[in-house]
């Protein structure tokens, strides 16, 4: 009896004890969470059969990016519209070792910086006239150019960026639209730019940025700290990046007040682009899968502030890129892939 007893208290303890808990349910697709969003796919070469590298979409189907010429002599910047529209804005000799980087828009009105031998210079171009390209100047100092969105600023009638200056701290830069003088001032610290017409200082130290301050009206925030974190920050929301107690990273998104902090993801995820809490809604990072080391590629994710859940975007994505509201990816490999672009403006 005394062995039939234990049985009995063995059975109803297997039949009591609670169950495993079941997986967190996979986070919707961004076709079903945005069904109405504008997204597309780009061939990854132009009609001419030469490679294409967009640095910049207007649109899902309109993209500002370089190619090099049929003979493999040059290197353009055009204007890739819809179908087999192509309109070159510039063109420069392979002999130069040139790239076109940080391009910045703001309504018709194009910038970006030229990189040659010769050094970096800045031009512009309307987007909407057939007027050629125009130098805006090639005094832009020792500029620091952080692969943001932000690297070149439009204000009204004006371009701003970020230099080293001579001695110590950054030098503020800007010029007319029109050209003319490059208007220069040196404020201590390690300054980048954000969204006009902020600053956000701290880039040389470790845990990342520490104040905000204003370019026109000069007020000055401090920002949230997070223990042993990587902060980076927008004037509306920062991004901590630091590491739980198991040793997992995790990121954190909260308000440059320090309030409505939010957990974003934590074990596998990564950051996967520089810009914070883009449009102020949508926080972009990547999930390592156990098919990453195989394929290279993760899957990519957006938390959505405003609505406070993750979409996934795409089960596996490289070359993960955002400028002007348009997040942009790859699939495929390196010899085969397809460009794909989500306006999140349109969410």
């Amino acid at each position: 009896m005394a062995g039939l007893g234990v049985a009995l208290v063995a059975g109803a303890a297997l039949i009591w004890a609670p169950s495993p808990a079941e997986p967190a349910p996979p986070p919707p697709t961004a076709a079903q969470a945005w069904p109405d969003a504008q997204k597309g796919t780009l061939p990854p070469d132009l009609p001419d059969g030469t490679a294409y590298d967009p640095g910049l979409f207007l649109d899902i189907r309109t993209s500002v990016g370089s190619a090099p010429t049929r003979d493999g002599k040059h290197i353009r910047l055009v204007i890739r519209g819809p179908g087999e529209a192509v309109r070159e804005l510039r063109r420069l000799p392979l002999t130069q070792n040139p790239a076109f980087v940080s391009p910045s828009v703001a309504g018709d009105i194009l910038v970006w910086a030229e990189s040659t031998r010769a050094g970096l210079h800045l031009w512009t171009a309307d987007l909407r006239a057939g007027r050629p390209a125009r130098l805006l100047t090639g005094d832009i100092g020792d500029a620091r150019l952080y692969q943001t969105q932000y690297d070149l600023v439009i204000s009204p009638g004006r371009v701003n960026w970020v230099a080293a200056a001579p001695e110590a701290g950054t030098e503020i830069r800007s010029v007319a639209l029109t050209g003319g003088p490059v208007a220069k001032r040196v404020v201590p610290g390690n300054w980048a730019l954000t969204a006009w017409p902020w600053m956000v200082d701290g880039l040389a130290d470790i845990s990342g940025a520490s104040r905000l301050r204003s370019l026109v009206t000069g007020e000055e925030r401090a920002v949230p700290i997070t223990r042993l974190s990587e902060t980076a920050c927008t004037p509306l929301w920062c991004r901590a990046v630091s590491l739980d107690d198991d040793g997992y990273p995790k990121i954190e998104v909260v308000r440059t007040d320090g309030g409505e902090r939010r957990l974003v993801a934590r074990e596998t995820a990564r950051t996967v682009i520089s810009d914070v809490a883009v449009l102020g809604r949508f926080e972009v990072f990547a999930r390592v899968t156990p098919a990453s080391e195989l394929t290279g590629r993760d899957e990519l994710l957006v938390y959505d502030i405003e609505t406070n859940r993750t979409v996934r975007v795409s089960p596996e994505a490289g070359n993960v890129r955002y400028r002007n509201g348009v997040l942009e990816w790859t699939t495929g490999n390196a010899e085969s892939f397809l460009r794909h672009v989500l306006d999140l403006r349109s969410i």
